[in-house]
């Protein structure tokens, strides 16, 4: 017997998997990539404020409420055959405009939501700076949140990129999976060469590294994708990357910004 999958259940649980696969590779890839890292096997070990061990069980809270609010979501939009089949049939136009639209839309949630969340001094001490603990990022710390904030700002993101955009139930399996992966990508502490993400976006990981510092803690809120945000309304802080003498990068901002 054959054991089929909906588009609707693959859009809600690929991305899980994405997640944990993707930043199990750059767990694996940290072990021999000394010279790419932005900062030192050290100080992830010791600076950050957090046990792996509840990095790992606060992701998959977050995940689980995702995967809850996702089967609710596709429950409630539904789909009907004429609908699937025009989905099929879509251009590769209209699903580009679907994926550039789910694009800004979430980045435009999430750059004021997060940067609501650094200002409000009551929600950063209870909620935010649960996230913060991590000031040595490394992958698969990308979506370690306080449950609130990952039901505000992830959760509800998602589900606001998927209903503006109008994409389907199948393009959200790619969508998503794509938004994970950028995320853990920005997450994983390292600069490596010919990654594309570098290569295509502003918006990587040194750029978030800077915000994982104290001095970057007013600045460069946008994510996952770009930097408009920042750009637009003057929290951007541009940086440098510069080698360490010990081996690896080290992404230093500019004097003046710091300074402020």
């Amino acid at each position: 017997m054959d054991l089929e999958i909906s588009d609707e259940m693959l859009g809600t649980f690929a991305p899980l998997l994405v997640y944990w696969i993707y930043s199990g590779f750059y767990v694996v890839l940290g072990f021999f990539a000394e010279d790419y890292r932005l900062h030192t096997k050290q100080d992830e070990d010791e600076k950050n404020l957090v046990s792996k061990f509840d990095v790992v069980k606060g992701v998959l809270l977050q995940q689980a409420v995702q995967a809850v609010v996702a089967t609710l979501l596709f429950a409630v939009t539904g789909s009907d055959d004429s609908q699937n089949s025009t989905d099929e049939n879509a251009s590769i136009l209209v699903l580009a405009r679907q994926f550039i639209t789910a694009m800004l839309v979430m980045d435009t949630w999430q750059y004021f939501m997060h940067r609501y969340m650094h200002q409000n001094k009551f929600l950063y001490k209870h909620i935010h700076s649960l996230h913060h603990r991590l000031i040595v990022p490394y992958s698969f710390g990308a979506l370690y949140n306080h449950p609130i904030e990952g039901l505000l700002n992830d959760t509800i993101g998602g589900a606001l990129s998927f209903l503006l955009s109008g994409m389907s139930p199948r393009a959200s399996i790619f969508f998503f999976s794509f938004a994970t992966i950028k995320t853990v990508d920005d997450h994983c502490g390292l600069w490596l060469p010919g990654n594309l993400f570098h290569m295509f976006f502003s918006n990587n990981s040194a750029y978030h590294d800077v915000h994982h510092q104290l001095y970057g803690n007013k600045y460069n809120f946008s994510q996952p994708f770009f930097v408009m945000w920042d750009k637009i309304l003057g929290t951007y802080m541009p940086y440098s990357l510069e080698k360490r003498p010990s081996g690896g990068f080290e992404s230093r901002p500019c004097k003046d910004y710091k300074d402020e």
